[in-house]
């Protein structure tokens, strides 16, 4: 994606992991996990709203990893329905907060998700909080939660969605969103792969990032 883009693999519970390392021009001050669309439906760590999630986290000084999901590129094992990618996802995190580039274990971590992806970093999310060492921030880019059981998620969550989406209805974002008293930003226009709304999605969430953690003890 740039010339501070590395490829790498890791080890999985299904295999390896193929992984793409996006470096700021500066030493990285946190770590940001990008998860892609559904890879049944051609979803890919290099689709262009990963892409844009990851400028605008580099953009704010972190170090990006845009993992494969299973089954796809050169990442082993086949699509679980959430459930491996889930797994799969917990072991990035695991190697992004251990790598030299994380600056300190303690970095700060954003979990962001496009689509299928944001729905499994609800569920990383959960998982890391339940083992007492949750993410700094979730970023959801039109969360498939017409599609999927997409958990709960703390306030200070980033929802972006397109008001005409036409995979994912805005009215069942907005049916998720209300009982968590959480705020959603509707593009305006804009369906679900943000076609010519894709600087709008940069600059939303590096002005979200830009306040901070959802709070002292994250998401």
């Amino acid at each position: 994606m740039n010339a501070g883009t590395r490829t790498l693999t890791i080890p999985g519970p299904a295999g390896a992991i193929d992984v793409a390392l996006d470096l700021p021009a500066v030493p990285a001050t946190g770590i940001a996990v990008i998860a892609h669309p559904h890879p049944l439906y051609g979803g890919t760590r290099d689709n262009k709203v990963v892409q844009t999630l990851a400028r605008a986290l580099l953009a704010t000084g972190h170090a990006c990893w845009r993992p494969n999901f299973r089954g796809v590129g050169m990442s082993a094992g086949d699509h679980d329905e959430g459930r491996g990618e889930t797994d799969d996802l917990l072991a990035v995190v695991a190697a992004a907060r251990a790598d030299e580039s994380a600056a300190a274990k303690a970095a700060p971590l954003v979990l962001a998700g496009f689509s299928f992806g944001g729905f499994v970093q609800t569920r990383v999310a959960q998982r890391l909080r339940d083992d007492g060492a949750p993410a700094s921030r979730l970023v959801l880019v039109a969360p498939a939660v017409s599609r999927f059981p997409v958990a709960t998620v703390p306030a200070g969550t980033v929802v972006i969605h397109g008001e005409l989406d036409e995979t994912v209805p805005l009215q069942s974002v907005f049916d998720w969103a209300r009982p968590q008293d959480l705020p959603v930003t509707v593009i305006p226009g804009a369906d679900h792969f943000f076609h010519r709304r894709l600087p709008l999605i940069k600059r939303l969430v590096i002005e979200a990032i830009a306040h901070g953690p959802a709070g002292p003890e994250g998401v």
